[in-house]
């Protein structure tokens, strides 16, 4: 049997689906335009203006020298007989720092004596002929083929004790530079000799000892590129680090530009020598230095970001220079003309009439999406949690 459904109540269900279906799209259209109208907005970066110092650099490595090196050798040749001083001992100049075996030299200097003696006995006996004949000679008793035996007697006795002298003198240099001495007041900091070591002075003076005269000064012989070398100059402020203490920062000064250059690898670099104070003596010869010479430096001024300055003339380029964007505590954004001055890549020193320290400038802008309104069903409806689930 076939079930009637009352008029009514069909009028009733149509009513309802009408308004329904209206209500349905006014709210989607609420929601598109709500949509379509927030999109999405920009929020500005900012940065605080600050003061504080800039400096430009050149950096580098070298090797930490001591001041006054100076390496001690020996002249003669022989066998080290005793060492008396080490390493690090403080010398004296004139102080006996190692001798030599003195047997031989000694031996050789009494030799050179016994000559002397013999050439001194000669040249008497020869002097007295020579006197004894030489009236005879004036009074014409002798020919001068006689009495020329005598005066090259006394001419040859003469010249044997000049030799015989000279020898013994040559002897006695030997036997004193057998005592290796210090050439100046100073430090021990490398010893090449042990005792019993034979060292021969016949080619090339051999090193011994290497004393450095002041171990208070330090040196740096700093490697600087070609492309570089025209920042440096003499008397440089110039702050270096070592690997033994890595957060204390020393002090020094350019020295010396050596025009000699080295080339390695096509790589052309000047060596520039720094000098350093050393009071404390932590700084040692060997060490590892990296070095910034300070070129240009400015002390309280203005610093900016790059970015601001970059930002300034995407938004409103102009011909007069650069300038930033300030943004007033109101909400507010104005242009402010600048004169850009050092910068070390990421910030600028800046000078300006209207620009202080604390304002902000504008760096950039950053994207943020507005949550739209929605219908009224998506706000009905609950949302996903992160991660997918409901």
């Amino acid at each position: 049997m076939k079930r009637v459904i009352p008029k009514r109540l069909m009028l009733a269900l149509k009513i309802i689906l009408i308004v329904c279906g209206f209500s349905y799209l006014l709210m989607l259209g609420y929601g598109m335009a709500s949509h379509s109208g927030g999109g999405s907005s920009a929020m500005l970066q900012t940065e605080t203006v600050a003061r504080g110092a800039m400096e430009i650099t050149v950096a580098c490595t070298g090797s930490l020298q001591a001041v006054g090196t100076v390496d001690v050798g020996t002249e003669v040749s022989g066998t080290i007989g005793k060492v008396l001083v080490d390493y690090n001992d403080r010398v004296h100049k004139g102080q006996v720092m190692a001798e030599l075996d003195l047997e031989l030299f000694e031996s050789a200097e009494a030799e050179a004596k016994a000559a002397v003696m013999g050439s001194e006995a000669l040249y008497r006996q020869a002097l007295s002929e020579f006197r004894r004949n030489q009236p005879l000679y004036d009074q014409g008793h002798l020919s001068d083929q006689e009495f020329l035996e005598y005066r090259t007697s006394l001419a040859t006795t003469q010249a044997n004790l000049q030799s015989s002298k000279a020898a013994l003198a040559k002897a006695q240099t030997n036997l004193r530079k057998a005592h290796i001495l210090s050439p100046i007041d100073g430090t021990v900091i490398e010893r090449e000799i042990e005792v019993g070591q034979t060292v021969a002075a016949s080619y090339s003076t051999p090193t011994l000892f290497v004393l450095a005269e002041d171990l208070a000064r330090m040196e740096i012989e700093a490697d600087v590129d070609e492309s570089d070398i025209g920042q440096i100059r003499q008397g440089q402020k110039v702050r270096f680090t070592v690997q033994a203490y890595p957060d204390q920062v020393f002090d020094g000064q350019v020295a010396q530009i050596r025009l000699n250059p080295t080339e390695e690898s096509n790589v052309v670099t000047y060596t520039v020598v720094v000098e350093a104070a050393n009071q404390d003596g932590k700084l040692l010869p060997g060490m590892t230095a990296t070095a910034d010479f300070v070129v240009e430096q400015v002390e309280n001024a203005l610093l900016v970001s790059n970015a601001a300055l970059q930002y300034a003339a995407r938004k409103a380029p102009v011909d007069d220079g650069a300038a930033v964007v300030v943004l007033d505590s109101d909400g507010r954004t104005r242009r402010v003309a600048v004169v850009a001055g050092l910068s070390d890549g990421i910030h600028t020193a800046v000078t300006s009439q209207e620009l202080v320290a604390g304002v902000d400038v504008v760096t950039g802008e950053a994207p943020r999406a507005q949550e739209s309104g929605g219908s009224l069903f998506s706000r009905m409806m609950p949302k996903p949690q992160s991660g997918g689930k409901p």
